[in-house]
């Protein structure tokens, strides 16, 4: 028993180690400028350690984007928490993710790469899986408080989180990020504003 468990932690410790090099490497350089030499020589495996716990490099992108989008969701989730007024939950984590979009890992491998690499739907399925939930709280939650206009809460959390990628996405894009991040931010707040009630 004592062999399987120390194997299973060998396992686990290795696909932690690629995951963080990788991580490291594509933020660095980007998916394309990385080869799989390069992350193994540094995560100090072989090329059949990778191939044993990721199909290839692609695989292993695949898990460094969903560790980045559940921290990511965490992060957002962690900012509104803050606030004890919950119907401001949903205006704190619009403007937490954007804040997030300033961060150059996050730009190259959020927002740059993964739709390149994985395919559009492949990392809309993935953004939706980490933050669709979360905004649907956030949207009803303020519908509660009487702070927005009560109306069907999945299509405008859809719509919203819509919204809030093609954000991201030109403030990745910008010339000037910050000054990117400060109007859209205001964009955003305006777009929630528009929700209240009249």
């Amino acid at each position: 028993m004592a062999v399987v468990t120390r194997k299973a932690e060998q396992s686990e410790a290795t696909q932690r180690a690629l995951i963080k090099v990788a991580r490291r490497l594509f933020a660095k350089n980007g998916y394309a400028a990385t080869p799989i030499e390069d992350i193994v020589r540094s995560a100090q495996v072989t090329r059949g350690a990778l191939y044993h716990h990721f199909q290839g490099k692609q695989d292993l992108f695949r898990a460094v984007f969903e560790q980045m989008e559940a921290e990511l969701a965490q992060q957002v989730a962690a900012v509104a928490a803050e606030e004890q007024r919950p119907e401001l939950h949903l205006e704190l984590g619009a403007q937490a993710m954007l804040d997030a979009c300033l961060h150059p890992a996050v730009q190259r491998i959020v927002l740059l790469d993964a739709p390149s690499v994985l395919g559009w739907q492949t990392w809309h399925e993935i953004e939706e899986k980490h933050g669709l939930g979360l905004l649907q709280h956030a949207v009803e939650t303020a519908m509660e408080a009487g702070y927005i206009e009560r109306q069907p809460a999945s299509p405008l959390a859809q719509v919203i989180l819509g919204a809030l990628i093609e954000a991201a996405l030109a403030i990745a894009r910008a010339d000037d990020r910050e000054a990117a991040r400060k109007e859209i931010g205001a964009s955003v707040a305006r777009l929630i504003a528009g929700l209240k009630p009249r």
